[in-house]
């Protein structure tokens, strides 16, 4: 429990003291590994125009949501306010916040033009404080991008009062499931973090497996089966336009993964009976050997830095998880708890690796240091696997199965402190999320 607590506070880095005597900046308690979320208030944005009314109470509610899905922020409802903000220029009424008990407080205003151009300008409040958090911004798009242009302001107030890089404006490229577990139909598809704007980038006519986005978000490796052996593609997600990326007579190759600077790909080669790592150079389509044993390596993620490589193998006779040198090398295990170890994942922090555990008949999520310490175990259920981070590093998305759904899977998120449990909804059975970088 206090390795939890510390971990905790080291993650956040928020500040100052008790409500009832706050006269700092904003934070949120933790008491014994309890978090108190912080309440603050998000009355709808102020319409500037006629053209405004509907997009200034949208834009509102999925700022809530993004905060309050954090688990860290909890809403007080519009029907519990005093005062109301009807002018974006009017002062604040603090007085009238404090008495809902509100600590923060964001305002806004909404402004669309005849050409579909949408301005949204904001102001975060410490109401305690009785003063402005940081500046304003202004923030321009489109009206079909207004669910953006939120998830940008929802990042700016997360990162002011939590001192972390948001997460919210970002996409999970991921595998739509459908149809009966005996004959189902798999295909990519992307969507906002939140399950939004889901848009299908193949069709069902193959098996797709594990994509993996560029660093620059803007390209997709992934597995498929179309002709019968698996095969790495790498999709450009504006056009949809695709290519081989790997594909040698005689063998299998699957689970890519980009170099930090796009410019390698990692993966596995399946070459009479044996599995081992290789690297390729995107643009020379070269190739060359990382390991060299009789064992399975795969599931290869680089270091943010991308001097190191995290792989599992069952060279020891079980699944386990090892580092080696992004130029090869011997590898050294990190892996020790009791359980098979696989899937795992750098974090962009470079502090932390993701996993997925097997043990006594159930599945978990669990992260641990690079050299193996401080192991824990996030999740348990009876599948649970292939974890992804958020941009930030403090969520971890995965794929779920519970007992007796027949094989559909669902995408779950979790915070590294195994707090915040949520199920992300995607109209569809769903496997093998893939966070993508924050987008520009």
């Amino acid at each position: 429990m206090i390795n939890r607590i510390m971990i905790f506070l080291a993650v956040l880095m928020i500040w100052s003291p008790p409500l009832s005597a706050q006269t700092g900046p904003l934070r949120i308690e933790i008491t014994e590994g309890v978090i108190e979320p912080m309440p603050y208030a998000v009355p709808d944005l102020v319409p500037a125009n006629s053209a405004a009314g509907e997009l200034a109470s949208n834009i509102a509610r999925v700022i809530a949501s993004d905060l309050s899905g954090t688990g860290l922020f909890r809403e007080i409802p519009a029907n519990a306010h005093i005062s109301r903000i009807t002018s974006f220029q009017s002062p604040v009424q603090f007085s009238d916040w404090k008495a809902i008990n509100a600590q923060a407080l964001i305002t806004g205003s909404v402004s669309v033009d005849g050409a579909g151009k949408l301005v949204v300008q904001f102001r975060l409040y410490d109401v305690f404080a009785g003063q402005e958090l940081g500046q304003g911004l202004q923030l321009v798009g489109t009206t079909e991008g207004w669910r953006r242009i939120a998830h940008k302001v929802a990042d700016q107030v997360y990162s002011r009062i939590t001192g972390e890089g948001g997460y919210f404006d970002s996409r999970v490229v991921f595998v739509a499931e459908t149809g009966p577990k005996d004959k189902r139909a798999k295909r990519l598809a992307i969507m906002d973090y939140d399950g939004a704007n889901v848009t299908y980038l193949t069709d069902s006519s193959a098996i797709v497996l594990a994509p993996r986005f560029s660093p620059t978000g803007d390209k997709v490796l992934y597995t498929s089966y179309e002709t019968g052996f698996p095969r790495i593609y790498e999709l450009d997600v504006a056009s949809v336009g695709r290519r081989v990326l790997e594909s040698q007579e005689g063998t299998m190759s699957f689970a890519p993964r980009f170099s930090p600077d796009g410019r390698q790909v990692v993966f596995s080669l399946s070459r009479g009976g044996n599995t081992d790592l290789y690297v390729m150079d995107v643009s020379s389509g070269s190739s060359r050997r990382l390991t060299n044993a009789p064992s399975i390596e795969t599931a290869p993620s680089y270091s943010p830095d991308g001097s190191q490589i995290v792989f599992e193998s069952d060279r020891s006779g079980t699944p386990q998880l090892y580092i080696m040198a992004a130029s090869g090398g011997e590898p050294r295990r990190i892996s020790f708890g009791k359980g098979r170890y696989g899937t795992p994942v750098w974090s962009p922090r470079g502090d932390l690796i993701a996993f997925t555990k097997q043990s006594k008949g159930r599945f978990h999520i669990g992260v641990m240091r690079i050299d193996g310490s401080e192991e824990q175990l996030l999740t348990a259920s009876f599948l649970d696997e292939g974890p992804s981070w958020s941009p930030n590093g403090r969520v971890i998305m995965f794929t779920r199965e519970t007992q007796g759904a027949q094989g559909r899977a669902s995408l779950y998120s979790v915070d590294i402190t195994g707090r915040n449990l949520r199920q992300v909804p995607t109209g569809t059975g769903a496997s093998d999320p893939a966070w993508s970088p924050l987008q520009n």
